[in-house]
């Protein structure tokens, strides 16, 4: 597919490139070879291709969320300046 010079200059005019007219005339064969072997790819039939996220098949790296260190509650209270059984005591701040 052959890309015009004037289609360039409407891609340069949204994406804000300044372009010259030689790097306009470069881009416009560029990008037509590239949209030529997009065509060729969407020729291409695909119905019995699964559709997949990842080309390797793999399992998932999951662990059972399991608490291997439980709190030590008495130790975490034993630094509080006051404490009430198992609160923690703070001045009032609201009068």
């Amino acid at each position: 597919m052959a890309l015009s010079v004037e289609a360039v200059r409407r891609i340069a005019l949204l994406a804000r490139l300044q372009l010259t007219s030689s790097e306009e005339t470069a881009f416009a064969e560029q990008l037509g070879h590239l949209l030529e072997h997009f065509e060729r790819l969407a020729a291409l039939d695909t119905d019995a291709v699964e559709p997949t996220a990842h080309v390797v098949a793999m399992e998932p790296l999951y662990r059972d969320d399991v608490v291997t260190n439980p709190p030590a509650e008495d130790d975490l209270r034993a630094n509080a300046p006051a404490r009430d059984e198992n609160f923690f005591k703070v001045p009032k701040i609201i009068e």
